[in-house]
């Protein structure tokens, strides 16, 4: 299907759904949703959110032992965000890196890739194809069906098991809303548009609700659709040629209250996008600040994700053994296809297609009035087919695409956490868990044979291995005065197993690199010590932390000696530190100034030229330092309310031997510093209808994120009308 026709149907639907006789949307009785004041989350604590990604069910943010942020639809909506990875840009100790417009990726804590874990509704969307490097894959969940997302910052890899190093989202996707001691039937319809990129999207989505003999059931079915014209960049720079792209998402939620206190989820999502450019790569890319420019003549990817699980939610039990368990089953279908032409007009086509098979069983027992038990078990299960070809002047088909062919990988956890109660102000968190990985691939291209012929067998091996390891966490919250000031902190494993990147990988990176299979390799370990404080007040909220993360035998690619081949070991050894601020102050009611910033850097070995010595480098895009500041006034008596957002970023100049390499995104000495400022507001002009309007980038600032592909937008408008029923 087309991108212009699913936004024909789209909007045709809005239409329909605006027409409908408004005695039909008066028979509801209870509440249809109304849009939120959008909530200056860049350290807002008021509303005192719970979440539920810290140890897998609900707990306030003020009493969790982590750095976390809660970033909410509304606020999505109102802050002109366009994608899921770019809701997280004002979060201190993220950076997110957009290789192009449809492909971005934050760097959390140092860390990007298969290094952090992202999650829907609990279900992991990382598999075994995922790379060291920024990947696309956060971008393929619909913005427009996201109600939260949930960020833990640090290793929580007791919880969440291996890649969960320098951050977890949890992104929790809307569900079904409007229930009342009738059936009803409530709605939204949400439009957007952004002169900076041109480009139109929305969602149209309703949400049946039904009461049956006591047990309550709902249902949410949504549809969203967005073109993406070319991005225009700032005053200098200008029309971005061949970055725009289209995608189209559908989903549909049910749950069903099997009791007052338990629910049975069921949800599918799918989502579709259409010739995604990699821009930076090919002929239409441009220069800034001295990079160069690809000389690819195209090179698109289409890429497509199928989510569907069925979970069980059961809270609040009295008189048993558990006082809180949730169980669910995911099938997760992600498929890719690359189509790149060289400059030398050979076609390179490239397949991709993982089929995931996830189980998760978490349960909570209240032991004592002083110590409460969280713990698990976890399996996924990724089953992995490749296919590349070459239509050059031989053609020609490989022995296997960018991963090897004919894979399976298996993650296994089991983990126990307890948190316990010293004292009346002294909470403590410890926990382990026991994590297994196991890695079989049939068909993968011989590393020491230049050949890749599929019917040579000298061209094809297979890898098969496996790991066990062990990691814990031990950390505390102490409340120094209650409800008002906490110090928290303590010690944090991460833990990383080898995945079918790493080992059968047959991958282009950067402008010319190829990476090989690399066997044998063994999995990375990280301790993250951090010590941190959380305050609040009436008329306040801020959290600071200070981190550093030991990096231990960390598999890094390094040259072969065969011109522009890497292959990968366990050679890293290093660290990462840096320190986050995050607050929010209401001088006065109408009036609310929020600020963060974050400080990085890190080093981890490396070899840098092939067979030299193993040195010490920065970190892989090491972030500048980064200040958002803002402020926001809700019009007295009136349903207007208005903000500014000033960002600015030093220079980006710990570059490593890798980024040099990069010269296509990282400038030569690295990325200049840059100030933008963004004004904006909204105004609910009838009772569920909101239109918020933002003025981005009004400086019209020639800029680059670190490490990205292509620049960030320059002066633009985007609208944003949402109306619920």
């Amino acid at each position: 299907m087309q991108t212009n026709s699913v936004l024909s149907t789209l909007f045709s639907s809005a239409l329909l759904v605006a027409a409908l006789p408004a005695a039909a949307q008066n028979e509801a009785t209870g509440p249809a949703p109304e849009p939120e004041n959008a909530n200056t989350n860049l350290g807002d604590w008021f509303g005192d959110p719970l979440i539920v990604t810290a140890d897998g069910f609900e707990q306030r943010s003020f009493d969790t032992p982590y750095m976390t942020d809660v970033i909410s639809q509304d606020e999505m909506r109102d802050y002109g965000i366009r994608s899921v990875p770019e809701a997280l840009k004002y979060t201190p100790g993220v950076l997110v890196q957009r290789t192009s417009h449809g492909q971005g990726s934050p760097y959390i804590r140092g860390f990007t890739g298969y290094r952090n874990v992202f999650l829907v509704d609990g279900v992991r969307l990382n598999n075994a194809t995922f790379r060291s490097g920024p990947n696309q894959y956060w971008n393929t969940l619909d913005p427009f069906s996201v109600e939260r997302l949930e960020v833990i910052k640090g290793p929580t890899s007791v919880i969440y098991g291996s890649d969960a190093v320098g951050g977890t989202v949890n992104a929790i996707t809307t569900s079904p809303y409007g229930y009342s001691d009738t059936n009803n039937l409530s709605g939204r319809t949400t439009a957007r548009y952004a002169s900076n990129e041109r480009s139109i999207g929305g969602r149209v989505e309703l949400s049946p609700t039904f009461n049956s003999d006591g047990h309550p059931i709902g249902v949410l079915i949504g549809g969203s659709a967005s073109d993406f014209g070319d991005l225009q960049g700032g005053s200098d720079i200008g029309r971005q040629n061949g970055t725009g792209y289209g995608q189209y998402a559908a989903d549909i939620k049910t749950e069903y209250f099997v009791g007052d206190n338990s629910r049975l989820v069921f949800a599918h999502q799918r989502i579709r996008q259409n010739n995604v450019p990699r821009t930076h790569s090919t002929v239409q890319g441009i220069s800034f600040a001295g990079t160069t420019v690809g000389t690819d003549l195209q090179r698109d990817l289409d890429q497509e994700r199928d989510l569907t699980y069925v979970q069980l939610h059961t809270e609040d039990i009295e008189n048993g053994p558990l006082s809180a368990f949730k169980i669910g089953l995911s099938w997760q279908n992600t498929n890719q296809a690359q189509d790149r032409i060289r400059a030398n007009n050979d076609r390179e086509f490239d397949t991709l297609r993982v089929q995931t098979l996830g189980f998760f069983a978490q349960a909570q027992s209240e032991v004592s009035d002083d110590l409460t038990l969280t713990y698990g078990i976890d399996y996924y299960r990724d089953k992995v087919d490749t296919f590349g070809s070459d239509s050059g002047s031989v053609p020609t088909t490989f022995v296997q695409g960018s991963f090897g062919d004919d894979a399976t990988y298996d993650l296994l956890g089991i983990y126990v956490q307890g948190e316990y109660d010293l004292t009346d102000r002294l909470n403590t968190v410890i926990g382990g868990r026991w994590n297994y990985a196991a890695a079989d691939a049939d068909r993968v291209n011989n590393p020491a044979i230049p050949g890749s012929d599929p019917t040579n067998p000298a061209d094809i091996i297979s890898i098969s291995d496996s790991w066990n390891a062990f990691v814990g966490s031990a950390r505390l919250n102490y409340e120094i005065e209650p409800e008002e000031l906490v110090v928290f902190g303590g010690v944090s494993q991460g833990f990383r197993a080898p995945n079918l990147s790493d080992l059968t990988g047959n991958i282009s990176s950067n402008a010319t690199d190829i990476e090989i299979a690399s066997p044998g390799l063994e999995p990375e370990y990280y301790t993250a010590l951090e010590i941190g404080f959380k305050g609040q007040g009436e008329t306040y909220g801020w959290q600071a932390s200070y981190y550093y993360t030991i990096i231990e035998d960390q598999v890094v690619r390094f040259g072969t000696g065969n011109p522009n081949e890497f292959t990968r070991g366990n050679i890293g050894d290093g660290y990462v530190n840096g320190i986050e601020l995050d607050g929010t102050w209401k001088p006065t009611e109408p009036v609310t100034l929020f600020a963060n910033a974050f400080w990085q850097l890190g080093e981890v070995d490396a070899i840098p030229v092939a067979g030299g010595p193993v040195v010490a480098e920065y970190i892989e895009r090491n972030p500048p330092i980064t200040v958002n500041v803002g402020a926001r006034y809700d019009v007295p008596d009136h349903p207007l309310w208005v903000y500014g957002i000033v960002t600015a970023a030093t220079d980006a100049d710990f570059v490593t031997s890798r980024d040099a390499r990069d010269g296509q995104r990282v400038p030569p000495g690295g990325t200049p510093s840059y100030v933008t400022v963004n004004i904006g507001g909204g105004w609910e002009f009838s009772k569920n209808m909101e239109l918020s309007v933002t003025l981005e980038n009004i400086t019209n600032e020639d800029y680059r994120v670190h490490g990205s592909g292509v620049n960030g937008a320059g002066f633009g408008v985007v609208a944003t009308l949402d109306w619920t029923f």
